[in-house]
């Protein structure tokens, strides 16, 4: 097992000194490696609203580094990884990833966690010429253009619908058809990108958007924007928010009792285990996406080897107990960016973008093979419905009779409930 060394480093940005958590992923076994460390730096959501799942990647990637230097390391020499807190603070973004760049010197870097995060890195990475492999990220490259930088998002060559598009196609799928669609959102970019998304996949549907609406990231008091959208009176309502909108948003619908037939869509946390826990009850038939969970068609190789070790460390780590949302990926990005040093026998940007570019990558996450802009070549993203859930105790999440994969037909592992209500 190897030893993790922590310092603190203080960072300029924006004028101001902002301390930042560093972590040196020391190799192991020394004896099998030698040279100086290949360094891969990034930021990564430690605190602030995404910390759950940032926590839950970082885990994922130690363990990618260790499996890599207990086999030998890169190109004959040891992994190392240097990350700082970003503290799901955009502004941060810029500062950390030029003194990555420019005062590190690392010789690789990764894209951290969210799209908020991603979109700010975009012009220090694109001034460096550097490969830039982001941590998820909806659409984060569909204004840039930048030929090297790819997505570990399974949303496939049009992002910005396809976190609500399986959504809206099994609802319309129900008998009677819905005619009506709420759609809300916060005003930061991954909410936005989503909403654009959903408003053109109603469209297509011919539904009729009786709300479409952006609150502020800040907001805590979500029961005005309910009782707003209840009035209404809509069929569907597509929610796109972060962790504690998210949150917020459940405990209003069910405080108010409003009960459209359909309610959900695109809403980062739902997938994390303590916020399951802590609604409880309350997540009952709504209906949400996600990236993979451990239905027997999604049991990609090794996966189920890197669930094990991490859900056996995750309590000491203080993550997320089971990770099924931000494991797969997390792994499978150090995965992709493995597997091109290794195809191109080096670290040079150029060849790496090009390889990158070309091949299809066997991962933990499934197949994949990016298209021009770095989104996947095809969409591979999940819808799933709460039903069944009972009490508080987080156990009743780790099999799946509590979360329905309910398209694509591919990986469905059940029927959706529908209307909602009947699965309250």
């Amino acid at each position: 097992m190897p030893h993790y060394l922590h310092r603190r480093a203080f960072v300029a940005i924006g004028g101001t000194l902002t301390a930042l958590g560093v972590s040196l992923l020391l190799a192991a076994p020394a004896s099998a490696q030698t040279g100086q460390p290949i360094r891969i730096g990034y930021s990564m959501a430690l605190t602030g609203g995404l910390a759950p799942n940032g926590k839950s990647a970082l885990l994922a990637q130690q363990i990618w580094a260790e499996d890599v230097n207990a086999k030998g390391g890169l190109l004959g020499r040891p992994v190392r990884l240097l990350y700082y807190d970003d503290q799901t603070n955009p502004a941060t973004v810029p500062g950390i990833y030029t003194k990555l760049i420019d005062v590190d010197k690392v010789e690789l870097i990764i894209g951290g966690y969210g799209t908020n995060m991603l979109a700010p890195a975009m012009p220090v990475v694109m001034q460096k010429n550097k490969v830039f492999i982001g941590l998820l990220g909806l659409a984060v490259n569909s204004e840039f253009n930048y030929p090297r930088f790819f997505s570990m998002n399974a949303s496939g060559p049009d992002p910005k619908p396809s976190f609500t598009k399986g959504f809206l196609d099994m609802a319309m799928t129900q008998d009677p058809k819905p005619r009506t669609v709420a759609i809300v959102a916060a005003d930061a970019e991954f909410a936005v990108n989503s909403s654009d998304g959903a408003l053109e996949n109603a469209k297509k549907h011919n539904l009729n958007v009786v709300y479409n609406r952006r609150y502020p990231p800040n907001t805590t008091d979500f029961a005005p924007i309910v009782r707003a959208i209840a009035a209404t009176n809509p069929d569907l309502v597509v929610v796109c928010s972060y962790p504690p909108d998210s949150v917020g948003i459940v405990r209003a619908v069910n405080e108010i009792g409003f009960k459209p037939k359909m309610i959900g869509g695109s809403m980062v946390g739902l997938q994390n285990t303590a916020i399951k826990a802590q609604l409880g009850p309350l997540l009952n038939g709504w209906t949400n996406y996600d990236l993979w969970l451990p239905v027997p068609k999604m049991n990609f190789a090794g996966v189920a080897d890197l669930m094990a070790k991490y859900q056996a460390r995750a309590g000491a780590e203080g993550v997320d107990s089971q990770g099924y949302y931000m494991v797969p990926p997390a792994y499978a990005q150090m995965q992709v960016l493995q597997q091109a040093v290794e195809a191109t026998k080096g670290l040079d940007d150029g060849k790496l973008a090009d390889y990158i570019r070309g091949a299809t990558f066997k991962t933990v996450f499934g197949d994949i093979k990016f298209d021009a802009k770095g989104e996947w070549a095809e969409s591979r993203m999940l819808q799933v419905q709460f039903q069944n859930v009972k009490g508080n105790d987080p156990a009743q999440f780790k099999d799946m009779s509590t979360q329905i994969v309910v398209t694509p037909t591919e990986y469905e592992s059940g029927k959706l409930i529908y209307p909602y209500e009947k699965a309250k």
